[in-house]
């Protein structure tokens, strides 16, 4: 039998599968498990949720994960300054692409996601971003309401243990450890005086009372060890006898009795099996896998369904728009001193080993760290309620998702956007649940956001030029010298973007006719089915999406669970005193 004609039949299997979501006998009995609850996805929001629901011992749960288990002896998962080979290493990733971007010279941009126990917090930079508290402002005024600031804060806290203690931001008694970058590396103290410089204020704690400014940045790392979701919430809990999780299984659609979702189908080792959900099913698959697995269980827009041949079950067209992401580019410049992190490559085979002894005993040094010590949010124009720029600042120069190295010392400022006006979509590729969907952020297909990214490559160039930093720089690498007309970098920019990983927003919380989720994570039109993930924000938030992910599975934890939801927070939050102006400060040396 031919390939095409093998995939043909195979396909056409899961297409008379569908019709049997309505029925009762799922599975014969020995390939069936049954739970109160079946979680799809052992991500950053399923994990927190195996947790809090287990915590009840008269609630079973099962956990459905489509990647193994992370395990304790594999160091690429636990040594903070490996992030970069999980990045690229199939075991832990579904290694997605999107569509060929239209807006970036038809660019096939590289999507990493996690496929593990943690999900894309094994994956990660570490970097602890909560966003801005205007973020979840407007969250409620797009129609999510209790899920202000004041409703989030207290869900922050309750998730964080922070080396430095609680106070009116910060938990102190969570289960997801938070701590400040250590690397010592003199550019980091550069970079803060030299944003200050540019007259930004210093912000000592962005996810505190002031986002806005320079300063020190936090990441998801205890004692020298990545402190993934699944070391946070999911292993304590497996002591538990009400908790289970069965890995390598894929879920390949939602088991619905009318409009009531009964349980999830999924494959383990070339076998199918039926997980029966006596209260609820909840995906916390992500922004790319939850609407996937609706769209697979026809649930989403009729038209899209019936083109890959399902039979719509559920007519909910918001399920799989409003992709968000985060791009970024890298404003680099060759190191004067050799103050880098050039010598932590194979190249050097005697430090790299060093590095890792000292890891492996000590859980301290270079490799104890993630090296993004240091960070920022500003404003790209005047009149901007938020900050809508992010900066990362690292003592290296990368390039290809961190997998080649500059040859040479060097360092670089990650820069990005954080309010983006593209919206794009997942689609199903075929009704195969193995076949890969299609991801199609249609980055720039708003012409505002290129028009930021060029600010953004603009007034990073210029923090680069303050006094502070400029000392130890010996050129810029890029953009480069020759890249000086708004034309070039928006070149440049279409030539070297790529994604922050950041997807989000595919099955939005809201009550307009696109919205797929109620403020609970409940799916419209259906009973006992959930979204739990980063895909129910109904916009992306300022920086890093794990720790808002992580918010949003405590705070639906809470409801599933039917207990009130925590007292509203009335910390203050820092204003600007020039709301009128780009910065608040002058800055030293102006380039823009």
């Amino acid at each position: 039998m031919s390939l095409a004609r093998s995939v043909t039949l195979r396909q056409a299997s899961y297409k008379r599968l569908l019709p049997l979501a309505t029925h009762k006998g799922y599975a014969t009995e020995s390939r069936q498990v049954e739970a109160d609850y079946v979680i799809v996805g052992a991500g950053s929001a399923g994990c927190v949720l195996a947790n809090r629901l287990s915590e009840d011992s008269s609630n079973k749960v099962v956990v459905l994960e489509a990647g193994p288990p992370d395990p304790w002896w594999d160091w690429r998962i636990h040594m903070p300054a490996a992030l970069m080979y999980n990045l690229s290493y199939k075991r832990y990733n579904w290694y997605y692409n999107t569509v060929p971007q239209k807006n970036v010279y038809d660019r096939v941009m590289y999507q990493p996601r996690g496929k593990v126990w943690g999900g894309s917090s094994v994956l990660n930079a570490m970097i602890y971003i909560r966003g801005n508290a205007e973020d979840f402002n407007r969250w409620e005024a797009e129609g999510a309401e209790g899920w202000s600031y004041a409703d989030c804060l207290p869900y922050f806290q309750k998730a964080q243990c922070h080396e430095l203690g609680g106070d009116d931001y910060r938990g102190g008694d969570g289960h997801l450890h938070v701590s400040r970058g250590k690397s010592g590396i003199p550019l980091h103290e550069a970079f803060v005086k030299a944003g200050q410089e540019a007259g930004y204020p210093y912000t000592p704690d962005c996810n505190g009372y002031q986002q806005e400014g320079v300063g020190p940045f936090e990441m998801t790392i205890n004692k020298g060890k990545r402190w993934s979701t699944s070391q946070a919430y999911l292993r304590p809990a497996l002591k538990r006898s009400n908790l289970s999780v069965k890995s390598r299984a894929l879920s390949t659609r939602i088991l619905m009795e009318g409009n009531r979702a009964v349980g999830v189908e999924y494959e383990q080792k070339g076998q199918t099996w039926t997980a029966r959900a006596n209260k609820e099913v909840i995906l916390s698959g992500g922004a790319i896998n939850s609407p996937q697995l609706l769209l697979l269980s026809g649930i989403g827009p009729e038209e899209h369904l019936r083109s890959v041949g399902i039979e719509p079950q559920i007519n909910l067209p918001g399920v799989g728009e409003n992709l968000q992401d985060h791009l970024e580019l890298q404003v680099q410049h060759k190191c004067k001193e050799p103050i880098t992190l050039y010598q932590a490559q194979w190249k050097f085979p005697h430090i790299m080993v060093g590095i890792g002894l000292k890891w492996f005993l000590t859980q301290t040094g270079w490799g104890a760290g993630c090296h993004m010590d240091t960070g920022g949010f500003i404003r790209t124009f005047p009149n901007k309620k938020q900050p809508d720029i992010q900066w990362h600042f690292l003592p290296s120069a990368l390039y290809d998702h961190g997998r080649k190295p500059a040859p040479y010392h060097a360092f670089q400022v990650h820069t990005g956007a954080q309010q983006a006006l593209s919206r794009g979509t997942i689609r199903l590729k075929t009704a195969n649940p193995h076949d890969h969907p299609l991801i199609d952020p249609n980055y720039f297909s708003h012409p505002q956001d290129m028009i930021d990214m060029v600010q953004c490559i603009k007034l990073t160039r210029e923090i680069c030029h303050q006094p502070a930093l400029a000392k130890y720089s010996d050129g810029e690498i890029q953009p480069g010298p020759d890249c000086d007309t708004d034309e070039k970098i928006a070149h440049f920019i279409k030539t070297m973007c790529d994604t922050a990983y950041h997807p989000s927003c595919t099955c939005k919380m809201g009550t307009d006719d696109m919205s797929v989720v109620d403020n609970q994570g409940r799916v419209h039109e259906t009973s006992n089915l959930r979204v739990v993930d980063a895909s129910i924000m109904p916009s992306i938030t300022n920086g890093n999406l794990n720790a808002p992910t992580t918010m949003i599975a405590e705070k639906c934890a809470d409801r599933i669970r039917g207990l009130s939801p925590l007292p509203q927070s009335t910390a203050p939050v820092w204003k600007p005193a020039h709301p009128e102006k780009q910065r608040d400060g002058v800055a030293q040396v102006s380039t823009v």
